[in-house]
């Protein structure tokens, strides 16, 4: 490839690319964009703690137990990529959520670390690191 010559972003199999494009798709509310980054056996762990505390796998599962609900119980989910530290197949994301709580009304704005193991152009794993106290304490009603 030369010095002039780029590769698609929409197809990209850099690990940094294909997280990015997980991020815009769920920003997006794209659920089948976002399916598209998950490779069909990956394990989505989202923190001890964390409403949706566990590990879910297959894209679907990962769409529907996760994302779906996140929709549900918060208005303007959203996970803001602030940035990207790559080594090989493993990303790490320093971001943020932001989100009002349907039932309690309250604000959330934390900050998370994500990492992804991405191989073959697809996500294979994931793991969330957040403050869940913060996230508990947006979800209690007073």
């Amino acid at each position: 490839m030369g010095l002039n010559e780029s590769v698609d972003f929409a197809t990209s199999t850099s690990p940094r690319d294909v997280v990015r494009r997980q991020y815009l798709a769920s920003a997006a509310g794209d659920l089948e964009a976002l399916r598209a980054t998950m490779a069909p056996d990956v394990e989505w762990t989202e923190m001890a703690g964390f409403p949706l505390a566990g590990t879910y796998r297959t894209p679907e599962g990962v769409t529907s137990n996760v994302m779906e609900v996140l929709g549900r119980d918060w208005d303007g989910w959203t996970a803001h990529d602030d940035a990207y530290v790559v080594d090989g197949e493993n990303v790490v994301v320093l971001a943020r959520y932001t989100a009002a709580n349907r039932a309690t009304g309250k604000g959330l704005d934390v900050r998370v670390a994500h990492h992804f193991i991405v191989r073959g152009g697809l996500i294979v794993r994931f793991e969330q690191f957040v403050d869940t106290a913060l996230v508990a304490e947006a979800s209690r009603a007073e």
